[in-house]
């Protein structure tokens, strides 16, 4: 089995606000190469680095927006985040729990800071994640999957390592509790100092890796800090992670979607055409309603 390679480390770029209560580094898609073609099916990636929010009456977040063709998974790490859709989805995440809505023919939803979390502020960290759906399933019905931190299952890592935890898909042989419409892994690493692990995907899986906690050095030999981004290239399968010290590690891995992407601004489809539909419809109400 050959060894998958960095093709890049990519550092945070500048953040920047989301309505009033998201404040992201955006990583895909990004100058770094890392364009909606070359991530498929992963095809926007912000994420809220750790801040620290003072107490607010009113909750911080963003307002009603429409989105149409992909998903939303939305991963908490500190803080609580309470959503709505127009599907009538919705609830709170807290810390490890993971909001995944697909948005397919098209919702109206808006996130901000729990209530009871906003008043009293605090530290903030999640990641927001668009997945791409191939053609046949960009029009399907929107559907949530509220994903509890206790429901999602581990497997641990020898030596006292640490442990994975698996989202969506599997790791030796233990299986996430999503589901997706095309092979998808998504995985937390939590490793102690000098813990390893290593993962094996096909070598055509769109495969990245971002620290959230920590350092971690990939294949014993390139270093990747907290906050950035590794792109592996698609030349191997099999790759292994050492925490320098205490380390958390986002690990993302999908079968592309090979198919045309037309994407402008909450809408992501295959064709102009389609796209122009969408904003039509939108605009015509066909989404629902949501209150703001």
């Amino acid at each position: 089995m050959k060894t998958r390679t960095v093709e890049i480390i990519a550092s945070p770029r500048e953040p920047h606000l989301v309505g009033d209560g998201f404040r992201v580094h955006n990583f895909i898609p990004s100058g770094y190469r890392m364009d909606m073609q070359r991530m498929n099916p992963f095809i926007m990636l912000d994420y809220n680095s750790t801040h620290n929010f003072p107490p607010a009456d009113k909750p911080k977040g963003v307002g009603v927006h429409p989105h149409r063709g992909f998903e939303t998974v939305t991963i908490a790490y500190k803080g609580k985040v309470q959503h709505h859709d127009s599907s009538g989805g919705g609830g709170v995440i807290g810390e490890g729990d993971v909001q995944w809505m697909t948005a397919a023919s098209g919702v109206l939803h808006k996130e901000y800071h729990e209530e009871e979390w906003s008043k009293k502020g605090g530290d903030f960290q999640m990641v927001q994640l668009w997945v791409n759906l191939p053609k046949k399933d960009k029009m399907s019905a929107p559907k949530y999957q509220a994903i509890k931190y206790e429901d999602i299952k581990r497997y641990e890592l020898e030596k006292n390592a640490g442990n994975i935890e698996v989202i969506a898909g599997e790791y030796k042989g233990i299986k996430g509790p999503a589901s997706t419409f095309t092979p998808i892994h998504m995985l937390n690493a939590k490793l102690n100092k000098g813990g390893k692990a290593v993962f094996e995907f096909p070598a055509h899986y769109n495969t990245t890796l971002l620290v959230l906690e920590g350092s971690i050095v990939i294949n014993g030999k390139e270093e990747a800090p907290t906050n950035h981004m590794a792109l592996m290239a698609n030349d191997g399968e099999k790759f292994e992670i050492e925490a320098s010290d205490k380390a958390v590690v986002l690990v993302l891995s999908g079968e592309p979607i090979n198919e045309p992407i037309a994407a402008h601004g909450p809408f992501v489809m295959n064709t102009r055409e389609e796209l122009m539909e969408a904003f039509n419809d939108f605009n015509n109400g066909k989404f629902g309603y949501l209150e703001e």
